[in-house]
C-alpha cells in the first residue's frame, strides 16, 4: 500500500496520474468497510508506532534496514525476471544481490549501484501480468491493503520467494517482518498529508496505475523523478 502511494504521488507531481474509472470493483461496499477497520488499525497502532521507531532511530541505521529489506526483495526479483523471459535483467539482478550480499554485508550496502548494476522490482503478481493473466475484481484486504485477484493468487509464491518467509526459524521470521512492516510505515509518513480527495479512491487508483506500471516496465517521463525520490528516501 505505501509503495503504491509514493508511486502515484510522484506521478501527479508529473500531472500523469489519470483515475481508474474502469477499475472492477464489484465488493466496494465490503471493501470499504475493510478499508476503514484498517484505517483505525493504522492509526491506533502502525502509525504511532513508526513515528517513534522515526523520532527513537538514526537515520544511518534506518538506513541500513531499508538497505537489508532491499536486498532480501533481489531475490524475489531475480527470479520473476527469468520467468518473464528477462534473463539478462535476471542475471544482474542475481549479481546485485551477490554482490550487496557480500561485499555489502547482507545487504547494509550497496555496493552494487555504484557498480553500475541497476535495482529493478519484480514480484510474481508481475509476472502473471506479463503472462496475460487479467487482474480480475479489486480486493481490499484485512491488514495488508489493496490487492487484486491476480495479486491476491501470486501472494503465496511472492511470499516464499522473498527472503523473510524462506527463513525457517519462526521467530525471526517474524521479527523480520515485522521490522520490514514498520520500517516500510516509517518511510511513507511525510507522503500520506499529501493524498487528495477521498482515500478510498485515492489507494484504489492508485494501486491499479501502480500495477500497470510496472507490469508494463513502463518508460516514461516520470522515470528520473521517481528513481531521484526512491534515492531520497533512502540517502545514506
Amino acid at each position: 500500500m505505501l509503495k503504491l502511494l509514493f508511486l502515484s504521488l510522484s506521478l501527479f507531481s508529473f500531472n500523469a496520474y489519470v483515475l481508474a474509472d474502469d477499475v472492477q470493483d464489484p465488493f466496494e461496499e465490503i471493501n470499504q468497510v475493510t478499508f476503514a477497520v484498517n484505517e483505525a488499525l493504522d492509526n491506533a497502532i502502525a502509525k504511532p508506532i513508526a513515528i517513534v521507531y522515526g523520532d527513537i532511530t538514526p537515520s544511518f541505521i534506518q538506513n541500513r534496514v531499508t538497505r537489508f529489506f532491499k536486498n532480501l526483495a533481489e531475490i524475489d526479483t531475480f527470479i520473476n525476471q527469468a520467468l518473464q523471459g528477462k534473463p539478462k535483467l535476471a542475471f544482474q539482478d542475481f549479481g546485485r544481490f551477490t554482490i550487496n550480499s557480500t561485499i555489502g554485508l547482507f545487504g547494509l550496502f550497496d555496493v552494487a549501484t555504484g557498480m553500475g548494476l541497476e535495482a529493478h522490482e519484480e514480484d510474481f503478481g508481475q509476472t502473471l501480468g506479463v503472462w496475460g493473466v487479467p487482474s480480475g475484481p479489486y480486493i481490499m484486504l484485512p491488514v495488508i491493503g489493496p490487492s487484486n485477484a491476480r495479486d491476491l493468487m501470486s501472494r503465496p509464491i511472492s511470499s516464499f520467494l522473498s527472503g523473510t518467509f524462506a527463513m525457517t526459524d519462526t521467530d525471526v521470521r517474524l521479527a523480520l517482518t515485522a521490522l520490514d512492516a514498520l520500517e516500510t510505515r516509517e518511510r511513507y509518513l511525510d507522503f500520506e498529508a499529501m493524498i487528495q480527495g477521498d482515500r478510498y479512491t485515492f489507494v484504489k487508483d492508485a494501486y491499479i496505475q501502480s500495477r500497470d506500471y510496472e507490469i508494463s516496465d513502463g518508460e516514461s517521463d516520470e522515470d528520473d523523478f521517481l528513481e531521484d525520490l526512491d534515492d531520497f528516501l533512502i540517502d545514506d
